[in-house]
């Protein structure tokens, strides 16, 4: 570090000057940490301290388009070409969650909180507390597919545990993850897993001044370039390119549009319950998926080695030239007859007590292994579902807070009782399946005894399992060659449903008149079935607020900045943005924000405004206000960005020279620039930038805190307003930080 008297002389300190491997296509400070994310064009994610100290390497394998931090800086967000959405953890890049929440690339990212703002309704819910874990353990993983290891499933294992930290949401503050692709979808996702709304631009149709009348316009063909959420989640700042539909005419060129999200705020606590509930009840859906999965993998592995075996004796039952079953050749046995010879080679050559031991040591083995899953992942699930579900269910009675969140009580009461269902399954099932276990091991002992026999091997009586002479024939009769785990455990059609005696059908009904299920089938379906059945209403459930808040986000304005010449440049036309919102200073008890919107005028917009950036702002009142910024001749701006107390830090190349920098950066103090207001009814012309002509300010770099840099720079511009520092990079892979405060003491290198 230099010393003090030196940072007085020279601003912006120099902390590192360090290569890089590759170039830097998107870069964003944590929010919380000393942590910089930088992605590269072959779309790894690089996580440096600020001592530039590696912490980590995040590689999804397919092309990053964005990124942001959560906003507790413990997760981070990556927008994917494909329109995924994966969350991953800051400490060890490992996946979180990935989501597909759209078609196309996710262009732009943005998470906010609520910032820990109180309601001042005298009728506010107050802060929800997860009453869960007072009643159950922690919640339970997803078990493992046997034979392998971590990572080659999406199974958990002890060490990745991370995910659950999403869910458990109840000691974070309300956060709204909002992402937008090229096609101009937007979504928001509450604590950036619960899709809670989703809305296309294209849909708006907002009023616009025109020939001093307001005209009804649409957006065609728009493509988002950069979202903002308000710091009270109260609009959303949209940027974006394409044609403004207006009467008998369209306009091809970049607008603004201003989104009302206040239903985030208004109902932010009903939103955080509903959200905090339904994603653990989808977490725990997913555990209970993977055990049936799991399940249904071994107990499937286990009667395909019994199978294998015995179904051999077929074989040798018809070359022998007998006309019988296994199942009529082990009765006779059972039943004192003399052993046939096809029974007598397969028991003896065929099977042995070796080959006996192993089939036993699978089919039993898996029985005890299942029996594991249920008592510790799937049980525990759907009792904890169950919990939550009664817990919404209470919630849903609430009508005037909760039905304008879309929590349906019907749809709630129903899914409530297919849980409940659910848990009936899990008894019956864990009934079938000891009760196969058990006929197995007792068949297993029997066939042990005649294998000793048929051998002529001396044995001890009391070494030989016992056995039970009616369970076996009941095996032979029912279980030989058929399977009642399996069929529970797998999907069937409504034809093939179980068969439940007419006597128990009668008992269901007649509890529903005393508060039993209203469904009488549910003993005729499967377990899976029931899954997929509660599943179902699961979805149905929640898409009900999902729906609701979508259909409660509007537009409240839309402002053409500039003109595009050419369609074609929709789909690759980028504007170095920045977007900011800071406490409105003459309305401190109002909680009021005045958003900054600043980016780079193109120069083909207009050959009387080349080489400008642009700073709005919108007061309380709506007024907009803008500022046109002339940058001085032989210098650019390659990219900018709003900083802490209303400042912008602008990043420029300079004129070319051995003696001179190459670049240089400067910090503007917005808020004392002489805005100008921009009317919203005005006939000359429907793009406010032209407004603007005979206000511009010309920047001066002598009357500025000017930072050389030694070397060509190019995007992105990463402002920490936290930290005080800035990541600039130089177009040889390298990458210069700054301290862009001159107060700022040396910033330590740890958390």
């Amino acid at each position: 570090m230099e010393t003090d008297d030196v940072s007085r002389i020279v601003p912006f300190q120099l902390q590192f000057d360090k290569p890089l491997p590759s170039q830097i296509k998107i870069a964003e400070w944590n929010p919380e940490k000393d942590l910089l994310a930088m992605v590269t064009e072959d779309s790894k994610i690089l996580l440096h301290r600020f001592n530039w100290q590696r912490l980590c390497t995040i590689s999804p394998g397919k092309c990053i388009t964005s990124l942001c931090w959560r906003p507790d800086g413990k997760a981070i967000a990556i927008g994917l070409q494909d329109g995924t959405i994966s969350l991953h953890d800051v400490e060890n890049g490992k996946l979180l969650r990935s989501m597909k929440s759209h078609n196309v690339a996710v262009v732009c990212l943005n998470w906010e909180d609520d910032g820990g703002q109180e309601i001042s309704d005298d009728n506010f819910v107050s802060k929800y507390e997860d009453r869960t874990s007072r009643f159950f353990p922690p919640a339970p993983r997803a078990p493992r597919m046997p034979g392998l290891v971590p990572g080659e499933t999406g199974f958990m294992d002890e060490s990745e545990n991370l995910s659950l930290e999403l869910s458990n949401s109840s000691h974070q503050r309300f956060n709204i993850l909002c992402s937008a692709d090229k096609d101009g979808i937007i979504s928001f996702n509450i604590f950036g897993i619960f899709p809670i709304g989703k809305i296309d631009i294209h849909d708006f149709s907002v009023c616009c001044p025109l020939a001093n009348n307001y005209v009804n316009c649409k957006l065609l063909n728009a493509s988002v370039c950069t979202v903002k959420l308000s710091k009270d989640l109260c609009h959303l700042t949209v940027l974006c390119s394409g044609e403004l539909q207006v009467p008998e005419n369209g306009l091809h060129g970049f607008h603004c549009l201003t989104l009302d999200t206040s239903i985030f705020y208004k109902r932010r606590n009903e939103l955080h319950q509903v959200a905090q509930q339904a994603s653990n009840i989808e977490d725990l859906t997913e555990v209970i998926r993977a055990s049936l999965s799991v399940m249904s993998k071994q107990w499937s592995d286990a009667m395909h080695t019994f199978h294998d075996k015995f179904d051999s004796l077929s074989s040798l039952i018809h070359d022998h030239g007998l006309d019988s079953t296994p199942q009529d050749e082990f009765l006779s046995l059972i039943g004192g007859a003399r052993t046939s010879p096809a029974v007598h080679q397969f028991l003896v050559n065929s099977l042995g007590e070796a080959g006996l031991k192993r089939i036993s040591k699978s089919v039993c083995g898996a029985g005890k292994d299942l029996q594991v899953i249920v008592l510790e992942h799937l049980q525990p699930a759907a009792e904890m579902i169950a919990f939550r579900l009664g817990e919404l269910r209470g919630l849903s009675k609430w009508r005037s807070r909760y039905q304008s969140v879309g929590l349906n009580q019907n749809l709630i009461n129903n899914a409530t009782e297919k849980a409940g269902m659910l848990l009936v399954q899990v008894q019956r099932f864990m009934t079938v399946l000891s009760s196969s276990v058990q006929q197995f091991s007792n068949f297993f002992n029997w066939i042990h005894k005649c294998v000793k026999m048929l051998m002529s091997e001396p044995s001890d009586q009391h070494q030989l399992l016992a056995f039970n002479s009616e369970l076996v024939i009941l095996f032979l009769k029912y279980l030989y060659d058929q399977d009642p785990v399996k069929r529970l455990l797998e999907s069937t059609e409504v034809d093939h449903s179980i068969e439940v005696d007419l006597e128990t059908m009668d008992r269901v009904q007649e509890l529903a008149q005393f508060g039993g299920f209203t469904d009488f089938d549910y003993l005729q379906r499967t377990f899976a079935n029931e899954f997929q059945q509660m599943e179902s209403c699961f979805k149905e459930a929640f898409q009900m607020p999902f729906t609701t808040i979508s259909k409660k986000i509007h537009c409240q304005n839309l402002l053409p900045l500039f003109p595009i010449k050419s369609i074609t440049k929709y789909s690759s036309f980028t504007v170095p943005t920045s977007i900011s919102y800071y406490k409105d200073t003459e309305h401190e008890r109002k909680q009021s924000f005045v958003d900054y919107i600043s980016f780079i005028l193109p120069d083909e917009f207009s050959s009387d405004l080349a080489n400008c950036i642009v700073v709005t702002r919108c007061l309380m009142n709506n007024d907009l206000e803008a500022v046109l910024l002339c940058v001085p001749d032989g210098y650019r701006c390659v990219d900018l960005s709003l900083y802490k107390e209303c400042q912008l830090v602008l990043l420029l190349n300079g004129p070319s020279s051995e003696n001179l920098e190459k670049a240089c950066m400067t910090i503007v103090q917005a808020d004392d620039l002489p805005f100008a207001s921009i009317p919203s009814l005005d006939a000359s012309s429907l793009w406010k930038l032209h407004q603007l002509k005979e206000s511009i300010v010309y920047l001066q770099m002598d009357s500025l805190k000017v930072r050389g840099i030694p070397h060509s720079v190019t995007a992105p511009l990463a402002v920490s307003a936290s930290r005080g520092v800035a990541c600039v990079f130089a177009t040889r892979k390298r990458a210069l930080v700054y301290i862009l405060d001159e107060d700022e003491d040396e910033i330590s290198d740890t958390d």
